[in-house]
């Protein structure tokens, strides 16, 4: 089944990295009483992950606080640690973004946004979206057609979306 504006996040336990290791983030605790953006992608340090998609929210991180947005959250189906590293090497973590490891998937399944790209190594990989939620209800969500794109997903496109729906 794929979850769709209108209806609630599932729920799912993600992995962050936290000063003593790997620690476990209830996403409905996350997202209780908050307007959250989510981006989610097909693995840290691919290609358009860290060229673009990443980029693009570390830009206009400033821009969705300013529109009352409480977290900006990553999410890719991998590792805490790698997570944590990747957030770190491309400057996400110091611009405020909270990079989350689905590390069994189980998320991006809930979601109905699972894909497998075994020539490439991927397995069980995101596709490429953005969302945003008020209290764990979808208000937006943005899909993209091909995992190498990053349009309609993008900072920018997310943040004309919420003020779109802020005005609507």
């Amino acid at each position: 089944m794929t979850i769709s504006v209108g209806e609630k996040l599932p729920g799912a336990t993600l992995l962050k990295m936290g000063p003593d290791g790997p620690e476990p983030v209830e996403l409905d605790s996350l997202t209780k009483g908050r307007k959250v953006v989510i981006f989610a992608l097909p693995g840290a340090y691919t290609g358009t992950c860290t060229t673009s998609h990443v980029p693009s929210f570390i830009r206009t991180r400033k821009d969705f606080a300013a529109k009352g947005v409480d977290e900006v959250i990553c999410i890719s189906v991998n590792d805490p640690f790698v997570m944590g590293a990747w957030g770190e090497a491309t400057g996400a973590s110091d611009a405020g973004i909270t990079m989350l490891g689905d590390t069994d998937a189980s998320f991006t399944k809930a979601m109905g946004r699972a894909f497998s790209a075994p020539p490439a190594g991927l397995l069980d990989r995101s596709k490429r979206y953005a969302l945003y939620a008020e209290d764990g209800v979808i208000k937006v969500l943005h899909e993209e057609e091909s995992p190498g794109v990053c349009d309609t997903s993008g900072g920018e496109s997310m943040l004309k979306a919420i003020g779109a729906e802020a005005d609507g």
